[in-house]
């Protein structure tokens, strides 16, 4: 974890797996005068890939933050260019800019709002959006503006124009599907693929809907939540955190639900935070989380 107050640099990279590659980045960061806090990497050999995230600190490096980019690039594109994001840079005094989408449950909605009043959260919140009315107060307590959009099936696109010019707009880097009951469509994640969602289950058991009514049905001895990125495959993008508890027979659907809103706000929870700290790194349909 970040150690220092200090303004940082965070290189994620995914290239092919070769000799040398820990050793040619910390070399350019310590012949620019940096200082490494934070440095962790793996390599898949199943499919030959290296991931690597390497956090240091900005103040007396020799580059700035508009000469980093390009130098290097030099280094970074030399290992390979893999489909994708081969390597990504974020600093720490750019704050991302979340938007959090929501329905008519709250439980999510008021735990990310919560953390991120209390400073867990690094990042703003210039807008919540909701396909339903019923939220609105919370994000007036929290004095956080709120978009009404409501969809139906005859104004599905309409609604998701207007939801991508709102993006636009509030310059969003990331949307957190907070319990958000609708399906975007394939035509949004391509304008907009930075999306992610919890699902009420230990996926990929039990996607779709009601997930706690299935897991009743086959008697599980456990249930579970799923923070994911969204893809346009219904409940099977990338996985980023996952966490499951104990039921029993004894467990109506009402006390899986219960049991269940516990385990979605401490995943998505988590999954936000891991995401703003520059701690994910996907390749394919899976994930390195460097924790």
């Amino acid at each position: 974890m970040m150690n220092s107050m200090k303004p940082t640099a965070t290189l994620l990279i995914s290239c092919p797996d070769q000799k040398g590659i820990v050793a040619r980045l910390s070399n350019f960061i310590f012949q620019h005068g940096g200082n490494i806090l934070d440095s962790d990497h793996h390599t898949d050999f199943s499919v030959d890939r290296f991931l690597g995230r390497i956090e240091w600190e900005m103040e007396g490096f020799a580059l700035s933050k508009s000469e980093l980019p390009p130098a290097l690039a030099e280094v970074a594109d030399s290992m390979g260019r893999p489909e994708g994001r081969p390597w990504q840079l974020h600093f720490s005094d750019e704050l991302p800019r979340i938007s959090i989408w929501c329905s008519r449950q709250d439980h999510c909605l008021l735990d990310l709002l919560w953390r991120h009043r209390a400073g867990e959260l690094r990042a703003e919140i210039p807008i919540i959006l909701s396909n339903h009315e019923e939220l609105e107060p919370i994000a007036g307590q929290f004095g956080i503006p709120f978009q009404h959009v409501p969809v139906t099936p005859g104004s599905k696109a309409d609604a998701e124009t207007q939801t991508l010019a709102l993006l636009k707009e509030h310059r969003v880097d990331l949307v957190v599907l907070a319990k958000y009951m609708q399906v975007l469509s394939d035509d949004f994640l391509r304008s907009f693929p930075a999306v992610m969602n919890i699902h009420h289950s230990f996926l990929p058991a039990f996607a779709g809907a009601q997930p706690y009514h299935q897991a009743h049905a086959r008697g599980v001895k456990v249930i579970g939540a799923t923070a994911h990125y969204v893809t346009p495959e219904l409940d099977a993008g990338p996985i980023i955190e996952q966490e499951i508890t104990r039921v029993s027979h004894r467990d109506t659907v009402d006390d899986l639900v219960r049991k269940g809103r516990d385990l979605e706000r401490m995943v998505l929870a988590r999954a936000v935070r891991l995401h703003l700290q520059h701690r994910v790194l996907t390749y394919g349909n899976r994930t390195v989380v460097f924790e």
